[in-house]
């Protein structure tokens, strides 16, 4: 559950923001009596589906990047540090990283990166 929200946290206030504006539009004088109640309903599929989904795509794709690690493969990390040169770091658990939770760490870099925002090379 702590993954699900770490995860999905910003897409589940954006969701709720949704909500909001579906329940103030569907409330309103020209709309038909009842639209409040399918429109929240619909919404809330819609937007309950696409969060699960990503979800979904994203636990897969760390679980084959945890795999492919653990394999030697390359694995390809966006670096924030810095957005000019060098986006992304390559790592391979022969440079020296390791997994710890889920977070590639290693003592040659100054800061971890989460598994969710890499890629198998």
């Amino acid at each position: 559950m702590e993954n699900f929200l770490f995860l999905e946290g910003a897409y589940l206030i954006l969701g709720g923001i949704i909500l909001l504006v579906t329940l103030f539009v569907s409330t309103r004088p020209f709309m038909s009596k009842g639209a409040w109640k399918k429109g929240l309903f619909w919404v809330t599929v819609v937007l309950a589906v696409m969060i699960g989904a990503h979800y979904s795509i994203t636990m897969n794709r760390m679980a084959e990047v945890k795999s492919a690690f653990e394999k030697g493969q390359e694995i390809i990390c966006e670096s924030r540090m810095q957005r000019k040169v060098a986006q992304t770091v390559t790592i391979q658990k022969t440079n020296d990283w390791s997994l710890e939770n889920d977070n590639f760490v290693s003592p040659n870099y100054s800061r971890p990166f989460f598994v969710a925002r890499c890629i198998v090379k």
